[in-house]
């Protein structure tokens, strides 16, 4: 298991690889129950299905869609590299999939923010990442 040293950057293991060598490739996976009458599809990745504790779960390439279901500006964050971004959007997305999942919102001033408002996934790379050797992008989403 690989620990980041640095708290904005996500620690990679065995298991979280595949959704982060996706990400560094621009496609956001999710994680689907394939267990017999359930379906269900969720993150942040999980090991077990949380709707049927089911252990039939795989990898499943998300759309990219989503909608915006609630957001917040940030006007005040001195920790780095926060502090360079700000303001900055923090928000929670409806995926197309189902799943709810926390981001940042980008490319998109906050007068035109909406709840409801389409959405698409894009990648924005880590630049450093000391203790992997997994290239890493965050998903972020954008006006879509």
């Amino acid at each position: 298991m690989t620990v980041s040293a640095r708290f904005d950057v996500p620690g990679v293991d065995d298991f979280t690889r595949p959704y982060w060598e996706a990400a560094a490739r621009g496609r956001l996976l999710l994680r689907r129950c394939r267990e017999e009458g359930c379906g269900a599809v969720h993150h942040y990745p999980r090991e077990f299905c949380p709707r049927c504790w089911g252990e039939d779960v795989v990898w499943a390439e998300a759309s990219g869609r989503a909608t915006l279901y609630t957001w917040s500006v940030v006007h005040m964050n001195d920790l780095p590299p926060f502090g360079e971004r700000l303001p900055y959007v923090a928000a929670v997305v409806d995926l197309a999939e189902g799943p709810r999942m926390m981001t940042e919102i980008v490319d998109c001033p906050e007068s035109a923010l909406r709840v409801a408002m389409e959405l698409r996934v894009r990648f924005r790379p880590v630049l450093e990442t000391p203790l992997t050797e997994t290239p890493l992008s965050v998903p972020v989403f954008g006006p879509g």
